[in-house]
């Protein structure tokens, strides 16, 4: 009986110590956030996920795909990389720039249809869910005059990420660059 017991509870000890430990519990009981990092080969796959997950959702509304935009994706590094050393989610640069005036610094000869900021520990997969869920920021991916879109971010060392989408609309649009639709989605 005794070997019997023994070789039960070393079972449940091997058992035990396969086991992964669960998530840790903050203190309204809930699993604390994981901070996501991005590696360098992700950096090469973000924006073609972040552009294939919009694009898809864009097809079941019949809007138009868009497309990359190197000069809108430079206007959304330059700008998550301020949110950081501003540390707020917020469209003006810190040196008062709009958004209109960051993809005009950018050479972008397109009309700006609007702007989407977060700060998360989350990926860009995430940020675009939690964007979704939100009016505001749904109608700026869905808008079927974009035609065009950036994607930037920048991690801090912390884990934080600071994402910002920008959409356009290719080619010069008569009045310039107005009519574009600026919505703060901070703390997503």
């Amino acid at each position: 009986m005794l070997k019997f017991s023994t070789l039960a509870l070393v079972s449940v000890l091997a058992l035990t110590a396969c086991q992964k430990p669960g998530p840790q519990l903050g203190p309204d009981g809930q699993p604390l956030p994981v901070a996501y990092r991005i590696t360098g080969r992700e950096e090469a796959q973000i924006p073609g996920r972040v552009l294939g997950q919009i694009n898809a959702l864009r097809a079941n509304i019949g809007a138009p795909a868009m497309v990359q935009n190197p000069m809108l994706d430079a206007a959304s590094k330059a700008h998550a990389r301020d949110m950081a050393a501003q540390n707020r989610a917020w469209h003006f640069g810190s040196d008062s720039s709009s958004p209109l005036d960051r993809v005009r610094r950018q050479g972008y000869s397109g009309q700006l249809v609007g702007e989407n900021i977060s700060e998360t520990y989350e990926n860009e997969l995430t940020t675009l869910n939690a964007w979704m869920q939100n009016r505001d920021t749904r109608d700026i991916m869905m808008d079927p005059r974009a035609t065009e879109l950036g994607i930037g971010w920048y991690q801090e060392p912390s884990g934080k990420i600071w994402w910002v989408l920008i959409t356009g609309s290719a080619g010069y649009a008569p009045g310039g660059f107005g009519g574009g639709q600026v919505v703060a989605s901070a703390g997503l």
